[in-house]
């Protein structure tokens, strides 16, 4: 069986080095580039893979790298990693095929389970997914006042602006925004907008400026 591998792409040594351990550790083929471009040189297709991809680089950024990888038609998973994520890179991310977006600093085994779901797919998941109905589930189980502080947060709007479309204040918005992570079962607020993007709760083009 070939081994699987997996690409990591960071301009910071110190993180590349250890996320190039931890795969290691489980019996993985890490391939470290500290620059996009050098990722981009040397890649390549013919075995089973997935890309662990820095958001914030010198000279070509992640999103940069993912552009370049849709035009040469490259079927390659892309986990995206950042310390830096706000709701429209998150939405850009996942709208340009990515299947996974990562806050640093990571959790390993989140990161682990990531890379492993990213290497069992070709492609996103599809809208009749197992995953997408267990979304949708979760979806059911929020109140009305819950749903009116999950479509504004997704859709990048702070705390102290929902509170002001709500008439509430923002520590009611605090508590309810709280409510909708744990009934959504989310990690991160990435989380949350890669799960609201995948069961088409929000259109990835339109989102709140910056």
């Amino acid at each position: 069986m070939q081994q699987q591998r997996v690409y990591v792409v960071d301009d910071d040594q110190g993180m590349l080095d250890s996320t190039v351990w931890l795969l290691e550790s489980v019996g993985l083929q890490a391939i470290p580039y500290t620059s996009g471009q050098a990722f981009l040189d040397n890649y390549s297709e013919t075995l089973p893979a997935c890309v662990l991809l820095d958001i914030r680089m010198p000279g070509m950024g992640g999103l940069a790298v993912q552009d370049a990888l849709r035009e040469r038609g490259s079927q390659l998973p892309i986990i995206f990693v950042s310390a830096h994520a706000d709701v429209p890179i998150v939405v850009r991310a996942f709208r340009g095929g990515a299947v996974d977006f990562i806050e640093k600093p990571y959790n390993e085994q989140l990161l682990l389970d990531s890379v492993q779901r990213a290497l069992r797919l070709n492609q996103r998941p599809s809208a009749s997914s197992p995953q997408t109905a267990e979304v949708q589930e979760r979806l059911t189980q929020l109140t009305s006042r819950e749903r009116d502080v999950l479509l504004p947060l997704v859709q990048g709007y702070s705390n102290r602006e929902i509170a002001e479309q709500l008439g509430v204040s923002v520590k009611t918005v605090d508590l309810y925004r709280s409510r909708v992570m744990k009934r959504m079962q989310a990690t991160s607020l990435p989380a949350l907008v890669g799960m609201a993007i995948g069961v088409g709760l929000i259109e990835p083009f339109k989102l709140q400026a910056r």
